[in-house]
């Protein structure tokens, strides 16, 4: 544990807008890399890990606009600064794609000190937590990195937040979904960038299956 370190892009402080734990203060931790290719995705500015973009946690903390900035932080010095700057005792570990690291030993650090984990990931990696970190698993199939989701991460799932575009989305949810123990999971439906027709077709999914809808609403408040 003690050679830990992680990439971190962004730490912050805010209100979880997605999923389960919308409405919920949490703590950002944005880690560096990710070679998943989503199109939609909104923040592409995680996906290279290039050492010459490495700086000083000083440099990332400081930054007000999103940047391919990075620096190398171990897990003790994570938490000593959550626990100085911040109120919020969630801690939501995103990306990029942050289960490309080993990130049990980040959750052991600030499980001890009563924090709750949130991971979010897009499944083409293993799950590296604790037993009792909440894993939200947005599968991200057939994209342009051409990795496959993990079963072994669907089956850790606590909660699935699906983009959603078109009914093709949905069908392939219900593929990876088939015989698989994380159809026990929280199922949330998101559609994607808001767009009205894959919201309508999201509520309309959410209210015949009995799932969730999962509405961006930091986008909405505009906040991070």
């Amino acid at each position: 544990m003690n050679n830990a370190s992680y990439p971190v892009n962004e730490l912050f402080e805010t209100i979880q807008g997605e999923g389960v734990h919308t409405g919920v203060p949490a703590i950002f931790l944005r880690l560096q890399g990710c070679p998943v290719g989503c199109s939609w995705c909104d923040t592409k500015h995680t996906w290279d890990l290039q050492e010459n973009r490495k700086v000083m946690l000083s440099d990332v903390l400081v930054k007000t606009e999103e940047s391919v900035m990075w620096c190398s932080v171990g897990p003790r010095e994570i938490l000593d600064l959550c626990m100085s700057r911040y109120t919020a005792t969630h801690l939501v570990i995103t990306g990029g794609e942050p289960c490309m690291y080993d990130l049990q030993p980040l959750c052991e650090v600030f499980e001890a000190e009563g924090y709750s984990i949130q991971v979010e990931t897009s499944g083409t990696y293993p799950v590296m937590v604790s037993d009792s970190a909440w894993v939200t698993v947005s599968p991200k199939i057939k994209m342009r990195g051409g990795l496959s989701v993990l079963a072994s991460a669907i089956d850790r799932a606590d909660e699935i937040k699906h983009p959603v575009a078109t009914v093709k989305d949905i069908e392939q949810l219900d593929e990876l979904l088939t015989g698989s123990a994380g159809a026990d999971a929280k199922v949330a439906l998101q559609p994607i960038s808001q767009k009205p027709k894959a919201t309508e077709l999201a509520i309309r999914t959410c209210i015949k299956r009995n799932w969730r809808l999962s509405v961006q609403t930091h986008k909405y408040l505009g906040i991070e």
